[in-house]
């Protein structure tokens, strides 16, 4: 062995040790971290994981805005961070620690994102927001590949949109052909007036039990994520969970939302020096390919994406065109007028009730 590689292999082993027995506390989405991935680290740093979870960026940005702290890591969505930053939340990165991301990210999801320089962030997973179904419920003949199906009354009272202020709004604002991110007043009243429509077959605005009632029944069609009906399509081998058969993910023509989640460091992470070594982690080629076949999404890591099974690596990733017809949901708080607007809004949507 060179005295280089002895000298490497000695900060390296310096570096583990000074992290053991430290503990990681991560503030994310639920079922979106694959638990052999965490062991692994855990067993590599020989430290404690621990994992808090959100239902929406609203509900995890009030934690945090109301005091909420003890986190390392937390994973927005793209749109969020710019305002998380700005807040003082979150902490510009330095990328000497992150040495696997810069050689490994694929280049090919660089439009998906809204910061490509990793200022603050670091990409961990897309998401895709269009309709969860049961193919059994589905009346021959409806199309469901379109947020207009949510009119029709054959599913009252069996669909279930998410508790998000963004999605639900974009929702109603393409399915009138309408940008996801309009600033237009009336635009945006138009689409209230949409999603109050569909509020005659509207179960509830809920952000995760579509994952179960979609499965069990309860609920036809649940606006959900890409990575939440894919895994429920795929099943849970180690939980004993087959594959689904009638459970179906469209993504609506007129146009769905496209979410990245990044992976931050909170302004007062106790241990940032573990949250870096976790993202860096998670951009080894290996790593990320037994967490995308978890959580069914794309990391955004080439070495990982190259080598999953061709057949599930169609099913997460989207075509070009695809990716065409998605809109990017970028902020809207840098315009205080703009921001009151799809408030006020969401407040209408929830307060009125449907004819």
């Amino acid at each position: 062995m060179s005295i280089k590689s002895i000298l490497a292999a000695a900060v390296s082993a310096s570096a583990l040790a000074a992290l053991a027995g430290g503990e990681l506390h991560i503030y994310t989405w639920s079922d979106y971290i694959a638990p052999e991935f965490v062991g692994k680290f855990k067993e590599k740093y020989g430290c404690k994981v621990v994992i808090d979870t959100f239902d929406s960026n609203e509900a995890m940005y009030a934690k945090l805005k109301a005091g909420g702290s003890g986190y390392d890591i937390i994973t927005p969505s793209s749109y969020l961070v710019p305002t998380m930053a700005k807040e003082g939340l979150i902490v510009e990165l330095d990328h000497s620690k992150l040495p696997n991301v810069r050689k490994n990210f694929d280049a090919s999801f660089k439009s998906q994102i809204i910061d490509p320089s990793f200022k603050y962030n670091v990409p961990y997973a897309v998401t895709y927001t269009g309709l969860c179904y049961d193919r059994t419920k589905i009346p021959e003949g409806v199309d469901v590949r379109t947020w207009n199906v949510l009119d029709n009354p054959a599913f009252r009272g069996k669909i279930t949109l998410l508790d998000d202020m963004r999605e639900v709004i974009g929702a109603g604002l393409m399915s009138l052909g309408f940008s996801v991110n309009s600033r237009n007043r009336e635009e945006i009243s138009k689409a209230v007036e949409k999603v109050v429509s569909w509020k005659r077959n509207i179960r509830k605005f809920d952000a995760e039990s579509y994952k179960t009632e979609v499965p069990s029944g309860a609920t036809w069609i649940g606006q959900g994520y890409s990575t939440d009906c894919m895994q429920i399509i795929n099943g849970d081998e180690d939980e004993g969970i087959p594959p689904s058969e009638t459970i179906g993910f469209a993504l609506p023509k007129e146009g769905f939302s496209i979410a990245f989640d990044e992976m931050v460091i909170s302004s007062k992470a106790p241990n940032p020096d573990l949250a870096y070594a976790f993202m860096d982690f998670l951009y080894e080629g290996e790593n990320a390919k037994e967490n995308m076949e978890y959580i069914s999404g794309p990391n955004p890591v080439k070495t990982a994406i190259d080598a999953l099974d061709e057949d599930f690596r169609d099913q997460i990733m989207l075509d070009a065109d695809d990716v065409k017809r998605g809109q990017l949901i970028l902020p809207i708080d840098d315009d205080a007028k703009v921001m009151e607007m799809y408030t006020k809004a969401w407040d209408r949507i929830k307060a009125t009730s449907a004819n």
